[in-house]
């Protein structure tokens, strides 16, 4: 019979809600830790992360310490609560050693990308910005720099030529979910890679103009990008110097036939502009202070002609 681990788990957004679940499945959870409540939308409401809403549904003990370092009331919340070891899954802040410090197992981390590739802030949209056919899920040992501890589980995942950030994001939280059991399952016998420090790679956190579409870039770039920062920052283009959002996009089997960046017309639903190897279907865009529309009614009820210019 599986020992049932006393377990603090760290998390903020949705996507560590499965791994919280799992863990609180096999093992006994006896602190969640949790960004603090922040405001959220036009009305600014205070809003809990979603591991915290989740906590308190649970009646689960929650802390939600706006700052780590040199925090000795939260040292001893940590302390008082009996982890044994404790589960980091897109917590949000970094560990200082005094944290690390303190379960008899350290903290395990939930990483989602094949490490060393991809440490940092954005693992999933860059390897989808990239590219990348192949990802993963890494179970390591946090220390005190960024993503850089012992490896103690790895698995590969296959990305799906049609999957958005949202999809591979769904998927790598399926996968994270079960190898933290395993993890925890075999706490004592896990073996401890290092990692190869020279083979490693930075994914940082997006901002907004990383959504820009690059109209230069080839076809099958701007899919990724797309792709990649699906949700937020989402995808973007520029005419006549506003903002257009695009919220659905795909590959046109039409061949180049303008510059790039240049409309080339409109299909049933789209509209279609040109990149430096191919076209684009804008499928659904939305306007400045607009109601989200089709490419091919955007098109036409704006009045965009053929041969107009997209882009900065």
């Amino acid at each position: 019979m599986t020992l049932r681990r006393k377990v603090a788990f760290f998390g903020s957004p949705a996507f560590a809600l499965p791994v919280m679940e799992a863990i609180g499945q096999h093992h006994d959870i006896v602190l969640v830790v949790s960004q603090p409540d922040k405001p959220v939308g036009r009305g600014n409401k205070i809003t809990p992360p979603p591991v915290a809403a989740r906590a308190r549904a649970l009646g689960l003990p929650l802390a939600q310490p706006a700052k780590l370092r040199k925090n000795e009331d939260f040292l001893e919340v940590l302390r008082s609560s009996g982890a044994e070891v404790a589960v980091t899954c897109a917590y949000g802040k970094i560990l200082p050693q005094s944290v690390l410090d303190v379960p008899r197992f350290g903290f395990l981390n939930t990483h989602t990308s094949l490490l060393p590739k991809y440490r940092g802030a954005a693992p999933i949209q860059w390897a989808l910005i990239d590219g990348e056919e192949v990802t993963g899920t890494t179970i390591m040992q946090t220390d005190a720099g960024m993503d850089t501890g012992d490896i103690l589980l790895q698995e590969t995942l296959t990305i799906q030529p049609e999957w958005t950030l949202t999809d591979l994001a769904q998927n790598l939280s399926t996968q994270a979910s079960r190898l933290i059991v395993e993890a925890l399952d075999g706490l004592e016998t896990l073996v401890h890679t290092p990692q190869n420090h020279d083979l490693a790679t930075h994914a940082r956190m997006l901002e907004k103009e990383d959504g820009e579409i690059r109209w230069n870039d080839s076809l099958q770039n701007i899919i990724n990008r797309y792709r990649g920062t699906y949700g937020w920052p989402g995808s973007h283009t520029y005419i006549s110097g506003k903002r257009l959002k695009v919220l659905e996009l795909k590959a046109s089997s039409l061949a180049r036939a303008a510059e790039a960046g240049q409309l080339q017309g409109t299909s049933e639903l789209g509209a279609l502009v040109a990149c430096s190897d191919g076209v684009i279907e804008l499928l659904q865009v939305q306007p400045e202070s607009k109601a989200a529309l089709s490419g091919a009614d955007w098109v036409k009820n704006h009045q965009i002609k053929t041969g107009a210019l997209l882009g900065k």
